[in-house]
């Protein structure tokens, strides 16, 4: 069985006291949850404050980007090392407002997630579909090259530390969400791609979540199908209440 993985991307919100309190509330309202991983990525500036207040707790603390270089000048970067120095597991790679809005091409993600597993980090990389992809039907051929691209000369033994989390990019911040049937269309097909590559036993084990506009109302059904392994949480990872929903709706 795949343990489910609820994470949280604060992505550019909150403060310094903001974070910290978020995590204080967060520790204690998931201290007697054991059979769900969770995960927290605040902005880089807040990393070391969150990590302090989960240290020892159930929920691990990721980053939302990383330089694939390991030092260097490289101004205005972040390492893998750097990362680890402050108490992180996971990083987020790939995600669409890096691809469409920083314009990262999968082969600069690839490099990233190389890093990312050399340094023994767990990286969630993200791929997606844009509303006109959909519309054209080119979903599965976009998904395939954005798995081939972003994952060349990844080892079917570091793929299976790898996350997947599957965000259509029309769902991101709009309010709109995948339903439960077409969500699990794309694991289906992401899964087989894994298949493809690395073997049903490597398939098998990796997670996929579902990103886009995820809330308490709409993340039971999703989180519910079977090649669904958890939920890539926007805003509704600013607050507890709200984050708490997605995590005890499925228990």
């Amino acid at each position: 069985m795949r343990r489910l993985l609820i994470a949280g991307n604060w992505k550019m919100n909150l403060n310094l006291a903001s974070c910290v309190a978020l995590a204080e509330d967060l520790k204690k309202a998931a201290k007697n949850i054991s059979d769900i991983d969770i995960a927290v990525c605040p902005p880089f500036p807040y990393i070391k404050s969150v990590s302090n207040v989960l240290a020892g707790s159930n929920i691990g603390v990721g980053a939302q980007n990383v330089y694939f270089e390991k030092d260097g000048a490289f101004t205005g970067e972040i390492s893998t090392a750097m990362l680890k120095d402050v108490g992180c597991q996971y990083v987020i790679l790939g995600h669409s407002e890096r691809r469409h809005i920083i314009h990262e091409s999968s082969e600069l993600i690839n490099q990233k997630v190389l890093a990312t597993l050399a340094a023994d980090l767990t990286p969630i990389l993200c791929v997606g579909e844009l509303l006109a992809e959909r519309e054209a039907g080119v979903t599965d051929q976009v998904i395939r090259r954005q798995f081939d691209g972003s994952l060349s000369g990844v080892t079917a033994e570091q793929m299976k530390k790898v996350v997947i989390a599957y965000e259509p990019v029309w769902a991101i911040g709009t309010g709109k969400v995948a339903t439960p049937e077409q969500a699990e269309e794309v694991h289906v097909v992401t899964r087989a791609l894994i298949a493809e590559r690395y073997g049903k036993e490597v398939a098998e084990v990796v997670r996929i979540q579902y990103g886009g506009s995820v809330k308490a109302e709409n993340s039971k059904d999703i989180l519910l199908k079977p090649n669904v392994d958890g939920a890539l949480v926007g805003g509704a990872s600013l607050k507890v209440d709200a984050f708490m929903g997605i995590i005890n709706g499925v228990k």
